[in-house]
């Protein structure tokens, strides 16, 4: 089995955990059946007709339904029960200890063999604004020199109900602790201009091979002024150094791609929902994004880690169809590795 195979499907797994949590919007939508499908590019080449004129290539984007087998090398086991509404799990580079963040602001750790610690590795709950079911504590990273530096990235809703990135420190006298004392607020976002709603918020946080902070950042309920805008942080996959000189700040890569003007230089790629959650393949250098849909499909998408720019195509398209306007223009849109359709009480 391809390492891209498990990881869409790992992501399709996450989008079943996000996608039935009710999201009614009432926007009109396009109800395309695209269950369980794949999108291909072919290119068809150039030639000349009988009367010499000459054909430009051209560029067709079809879809395809592909039946896909079954996962025989995966098995999932039970480690677990009766937790209260996990949102993510992290672990630092080479640590067997798996960390379980909670939506109400605690994370906690597993370890193998042994279960839960009593004790918390962090509680930030009076920090935290877990009133709507999309808020809460969304996201965790930790920084790629853990071992040695001790430094960890929380993305969660504070008590303003802004969406905050977070870095913390492990307490210095116990590895099992974080500091909560030694905390500085990155950034913080309220809602986008216009939106009172509680929802779409996003949370994915992953380093990248290139040292670099990923963070998805979702609409805000607001996808027909955001969905395609380069100008702010929603809707977006958004890129950061975090190993700036002063703690508590970030600078922006300089080969982030509107780092020269044409939308905030943060933004990486644009045109997404709730990209609820992200993946690298560090191997492959691509990105996976996890995005909840509307009400016709969920979807998996994938770019390369050198492709800065990419539109995936929301609020202008759901997964392979047009969403709004439903006679929509596709050109330079990626669409989705992989999607599935809301029939049959698919969410």
């Amino acid at each position: 089995m391809t390492r891209t195979r498990i990881t869409a499907c790992a992501l399709a797994l996450a989008l079943l955990a996000s996608a039935c949590g009710g999201d009614t919007s009432t926007d009109d939508t396009s109800q395309g059946d695209t269950s369980g499908t794949t999108t291909t590019t072919e290119a068809t080449t150039g030639s000349t007709d009988a009367g010499g004129s000459s054909t430009t290539a051209a560029t067709t984007t079809t879809t395809t339904t592909v039946p896909l087998e079954p996962l025989r090398s995966i098995e999932l086991e039970v480690l677990a029960t009766g937790l209260a509404q996990p949102t993510v799990i992290a672990s630092p580079p080479d640590d067997p200890r798996v960390f379980v963040g909670f939506r109400g602001g605690v994370i906690r750790i597993y370890e193998p063999g042994v279960g839960f610690r009593d004790e918390p590795f962090l509680d930030i709950a009076d920090r935290v604004s877990s009133n709507g079911i999309e808020q809460g504590l969304l996201g965790l990273a930790f920084h790629p020199d853990y071992a040695n530096n001790g430094r960890l990235f929380i993305y969660h809703l504070d008590r303003d109900a802004k969406r905050q990135l977070a870095e913390y420190w492990v307490s210095a006298d116990d590895p099992n602790k974080a500091d909560r004392e030694a905390a500085w607020a990155l950034f913080d976002r309220s809602q986008p201009p216009g939106s009172s709603d509680i929802r779409h918020y996003a949370g994915g946080l992953v380093f990248g091979p290139d040292g670099y902070l990923y963070i998805s950042s979702g609409d805000g309920a607001a996808g027909r002024t955001t969905g395609q805008s380069t100008d702010d942080y929603f809707g977006a996959i958004l890129r950061i150094d975090v190993d700036a000189d002063e703690p508590g700040t970030f600078t922006i890569p300089e080969d982030n791609p509107f780092v020269d003007g044409g939308g905030d230089a943060a933004v990486f790629a644009y045109g997404l929902r709730n990209p609820w959650r992200i993946a690298i393949d560090p191997v492959a250098n691509l990105l996976y994004v996890a995005d909840v849909g509307q009400a016709a499909s969920e979807e998996v998408n994938v770019m390369g880690l050198d492709a800065g720019g990419t539109n995936f195509g929301w609020a202008t398209m759901e997964g392979n169809d047009c969403f709004s306007p439903r006679d929509c223009d596709k050109t330079g849109l990626e669409l989705p590795l992989y999607q599935y359709s809301h029939a049959d009480g698919n969410c």
